[in-house]
């Protein structure tokens, strides 16, 4: 079983580019906290190289930024070219199958989240029936 699930993020943003077929192409890194200090007891990260199509390349182009967190879900793909020099280079990413954005505008924005009053949908309805055992349903 082939199957990655990452939360971090992005760190600059994503590169997008079409297929001959104008296959939308997106190519991005994601920051990836790791569970534990290092001796300077801070966290390191990993950067993950991460690849997607179609869709979900579109949306990442749209929707996403420096900075922005998100949740994938994919497979580890490993592949290798010759480059201009002649020298063999290996690839090792991930294919992004799903995504989810993981904060909202607001937060994106830093603008404060406003709190508004819960309305009682039920306000004006009527009396307040108290239900005990001599509470009888009429049907």
């Amino acid at each position: 079983m082939n199957k990655v699930c990452l939360t971090g993020r992005i760190t600059k943003d994503p590169e997008i580019r079409y297929t001959t077929n104008n296959i939308a192409v997106a190519t991005f890194s994601l920051a990836v906290n790791r569970n534990f200090k290092n001796a300077n007891g801070e966290y390191d990260a990993d950067f993950i190289n991460c690849i997607a199509f179609r869709n979900t390349a579109d949306l990442l182009g749209k929707y996403v930024h420096k900075g922005d967190q998100l949740g994938i879900e994919g497979h580890i793909q490993t592949r290798n070219y010759d480059d201009k020099d002649g020298k063999k280079v290996y690839v090792t990413e991930v294919v992004v199958d799903s995504l989810d954005f993981l904060q909202n505008k607001r937060e994106e924005k830093n603008e404060p989240v406003v709190e508004t009053p819960a309305v009682d949908p039920y306000k004006d309805f009527g009396e307040i029936v108290e239900n005990d055992d001599n509470f009888e349903l009429p049907f």
